[in-house]
């Protein structure tokens, strides 16, 4: 057995305690963290999260699939904006298309 299973998962404790008031009162407002390495708990469930990814926070809403998991795992911080452009584009789809000028052969 590895240390980190004697250790247990982190769970944030104010986060935790703001979720447990939550629950007892019945109100499921998004909860603003900046805790991405938290690990989501059955408890968390039905909850919405906004959870920070550097430069904003991103809405997350906790279902049964994402327990075990971090917070920080569905709040990405890096965008792909993609490679080439425009140009890039125009030469794949004239590559793809048969050209007109050539002869077929016999």
């Amino acid at each position: 057995m590895g240390r980190s299973l004697k250790k247990g998962p982190y769970v944030d404790p104010k986060l935790f305690a703001r979720v447990e008031r939550m629950n007892d009162s019945g109100v499921k407002q998004p909860i603003t963290t900046w805790a991405r390495r938290c690990t989501i708990i059955p408890e968390f469930v039905g909850h919405t999260f906004m959870v920070h990814n550097g430069k904003t926070h991103i809405k997350v809403f906790i279902t049964e699939d994402m327990v075990g998991h971090k917070l920080g795992e569905f709040a990405l911080t890096r965008s792909f904006r993609g490679h080439g452009g425009k140009a890039k584009e125009a030469a794949a789809a004239g590559a793809a298309a048969p050209s007109p000028a050539a002869p077929a052969k016999k």
